[in-house]
């Protein structure tokens, strides 16, 4: 299985988005904020980057295969846009700054944006070597509800206050969502988990792709 997509090579490659996360799975917003970073940012590539072993998630991740083959299924179709499985492959826990410091190797005239949601913009100075990330990459940030746990998919969109951060950041415009992959693993681990109005949530080949390999059901 190849984890790149998107043709870049005939591309000079200027300004690179840098999107990590569990994405277990990538979902509707994931989606919609990997567009709104290619336009708004007039990205020349864009990297998708499946975490390894997240430092700070208690629960364990599902596989890296399936989650990378998710990724691929949810951005495969973007133009300029590459699943790049490096995190996964590394030993102990993925740290952000370790990555920005491969990719500014690899591409020493580029410049990076860093793309996050408003919820890691608030806990970024929890990071690990979190002044390493700010000199390496530009913070790009699209703002979310507050409420995006379990449930949140019942409640009503509130946004994020970001007035207090004092960080900088270029904001990102996109369509306000409380969809969360806590609350998308907990509706495929419903009964109904894999009917239509679940598999909304995500791509459709990614809700195929839960179904096909039984991602997210609990116990019976």
């Amino acid at each position: 299985m190849t984890a790149a997509v998107g043709d870049t090579s005939a591309v000079a490659v200027r300004r690179i988005g840098v999107y990590g996360g569990a994405f277990d799975p990538p979902h509707q917003a994931h989606r919609a904020l990997a567009e709104a970073a290619l336009t708004q940012l007039q990205l020349d590539l864009l990297l998708i980057l499946p975490t390894g072993q997240a430092w700070h998630k208690a629960r364990a991740l599902t596989e890296a295969e399936h989650r990378l083959a998710m990724c691929l299924l949810a951005f495969g179709d973007l133009p300029h846009t590459r699943v790049d499985p490096r995190e996964t492959r590394r030993s102990g826990p993925s740290y952000t700054a370790d990555t920005l410091t491969e990719l500014r190797r690899e591409w020493p005239q580029a410049q990076l944006f860093l793309i996050l949601g408003a919820d890691q913009l608030l806990a970024f100075k929890t990071w690990m070597r979190w002044p390493e990330v700010l000199q390496m990459a530009r913070l790009a940030v699209a703002n979310r509800a507050t409420h995006i746990g379990e449930d949140a998919l019942d409640s009503a969109h509130r946004e994020a206050d970001l007035s207090a951060v004092d960080l900088p950041f270029v904001r990102l415009d996109m369509p306000l969502t409380n969809i969360s992959a806590t609350a998308v693993r907990a509706r495929f681990g419903q009964p109904m988990g894999r009917a239509g109005t679940h598999a909304a949530l995500v791509p459709p080949a990614v809700a195929s792709y839960i179904s096909q390999h039984h991602l997210y059901q609990k116990p019976t």
